[in-house]
């Protein structure tokens, strides 16, 4: 089965990261004298330790690139992030829309995870706290693009400039929606084609918005919620259409998953899928993601993809 020919180009605006996952073989609450945290000077001994490409533009790149599409991830990078431009360039994934920030570190992020799952994140945002300066109409000719978590005034910059140049996009806020409140969430739904957020997120843009879902929805041709095991939601013309999550082979690492579940969704929006068979392909796409440990691990042909999206929803994707 080859890749479509004509595929179109969508713009990814989001961040560029390296994550370090450590995990500590205890349990912080172990650790952690609740009657001291005013002195709190604790360390942990992490016998493994990880290191990854991430940052959720990089992420959804590398979902979009794997199915065929054809993604341009836009970021601002920092000076250590030559080997991650290599990679993204070996694997075909166009690299004219990252803007390099010589004085900064590219962002990363911390991870320490005991026993109980519970985490400990450090992100130092480094270069994409410059991710206004790049511009939409830098990118040339763009299908469809999407606003992942960025730099604040560049996810704002963005959703203007998209509006302006008439091109849909997917207002994705992620871990960046507590820096906005009512008014720029407004505004950010009013420019949107489609907006997707997971379960949490979704309550916290209801009670910011004092909207309900299908109130969010009815100014959008698409809400999307992602609801982890659940499966997802799918609010469209006045319907909600659940998408149940397609069962992994097995559990090894969550990281990443939302970015490939949109990977999933931008291909079959471009492909002209429909927003509901899009969505089942981003369920699907989640479901591959978290079989692997790291966010760009997995690996699989169109063959392999197609033929586990008509096992799991008994019709090809394509």
């Amino acid at each position: 089965m080859n890749s479509p020919t004509n595929t179109k180009r969508v713009l990814i605006c989001g961040s560029i990261a390296f994550d370090t996952i450590m995990v500590f073989e205890g349990r912080f609450k172990d650790q952690i004298l609740p009657d001291q945290v005013h002195i709190l000077n604790v360390a942990f001994l992490v016998p493994s330790l990880r290191k990854d490409w991430g940052g959720c533009a990089g992420n959804i790149a590398y979902s979009l690139n794997m199915l065929g599409g054809k993604p341009v991830p836009m970021a601002t990078i920092g000076h250590d992030a030559g080997g991650y431009f290599q990679r993204l360039q070996t694997l075909g994934i166009e690299t004219s829309c990252l803007k390099q920030i010589g004085e900064e570190f590219t962002a990363q992020a911390f991870i320490t995870t005991d026993l109980d799952d519970n985490q400990i994140t450090a992100f130092h945002p480094g270069a994409m706290s410059h991710s206004h300066l790049n511009k939409v109409s830098d990118a040339g000719d763009i299908a469809l693009g999407i606003i992942a978590p960025d730099g604040r005034d560049g996810m704002m910059q963005h959703a203007e400039q998209f509006a302006a140049a008439g091109i849909p996009f997917v207002f994705d806020p992620g871990q960046g929606l507590p820096m906005f409140g009512k008014p720029e969430l407004d505004r950010f739904l009013e420019l949107a084609t489609y907006a997707a957020v997971n379960d949490y997120e979704a309550k916290m843009l209801c009670d910011r918005t004092c909207l309900t879902l299908e109130q969010i929805a009815d100014k959008l041709e698409a809400l999307v919620v992602t609801r982890g095991a659940e499966g997802s939601w799918v609010y469209t013309q006045g319907q909600r259409h659940d998408i149940p999550c397609v069962k992994a082979e097995r559990i090894a690492d969550p990281t990443g998953c939302g970015d490939a579940y949109r990977g999933g969704l931008l291909y079959g929006l471009t492909e002209g899928m429909g927003i509901v068979n899009a969505a089942r392909l981003a369920s699907l796409m989640g479901s591959l993601k978290i079989e692997v440990k790291g966010p760009q691990t997995y690996q699989y042909s169109r063959e392999e993809i197609a033929s586990r999206f008509t096992a799991a929803f008994g019709q090809q994707p394509w």
